[in-house]
């Protein structure tokens, strides 16, 4: 028998949901490291960062430009 915590496939949905994001990244011409970064944070839209990238704005422009205002305080 088998036992699956509770928890565990929304977890695993999850890391499917953060791979997909990293891979759309990558393709749209992001460095791996930052693709994985933006990848893992929910609050990035996606979506509005591949638009500025196709206008062609750079990859670490988008993601500076969209950040979550916390992050922007931080300095980052």
């Amino acid at each position: 028998m088998h036992i699956t915590r509770p928890g565990a496939a929304a977890r695993r949905q999850g890391d499917d949901v953060i791979a997909w994001r990293q891979h759309q990244l990558v393709e749209a011409g992001f460095l791996p490291e930052l693709a994985a970064v933006t990848a893992a944070n929910p609050r990035w839209d996606l979506h509005a960062i591949l638009e500025l990238v196709e206008r062609g704005c750079p990859p670490r422009l988008a993601t500076r430009i969209l950040a979550p205002l916390d992050e922007r305080e931080g300095g980052s």
